[in-house]
């Protein structure tokens, strides 16, 4: 694989890491405003924590399904041609380098779009 492919691949992983940590960021925010909520049944009004905290968690699964939900699809409808990228050589892709990681990878995805899926029914 050329250098200048395996300095794309490492920035994307890199930029995926950095917006996973944004999102780290963010469920910590969300974790102690929802934590903060508290203060409303100690001061009288449990109602007000009760309604504020459903409809926080109703929109997070909401978003997060969306999101689960428009990947699964994405990637569900790129497997055939993922899977037609088998390195092969001479027609043989039993003999291929990279064949045995290559199926490793495509199984590891196609077993965490069967967790999303799964997710999704529940």
């Amino acid at each position: 694989m050329a250098a200048d492919m395996q300095d794309e691949i490492r920035e994307a992983r890199m930029r995926c890491a950095r917006h996973l940590a944004d999102l780290h960021r963010l469920h910590l925010a969300i974790l102690a405003e929802g934590r903060g909520l508290k203060r409303f049944t100690a001061a009288g009004k449990p109602s007000a924590e009760i309604e504020v905290t459903a409809e926080l968690l109703e929109q997070y699964l909401s978003a997060t399904d969306a999101f689960l939900e428009n990947m699964r699809g994405r990637m569900e409808a790129r497997l055939a041609l993922l899977r037609r990228g088998e390195p092969q050589v001479n027609g043989r892709p039993e003999d291929a380098p990279g064949h045995g990681g290559f199926w490793l990878s495509f199984s590891r995805l196609c077993a965490v779009l069967r967790r999303v899926a799964r997710r999704a029914e529940t």
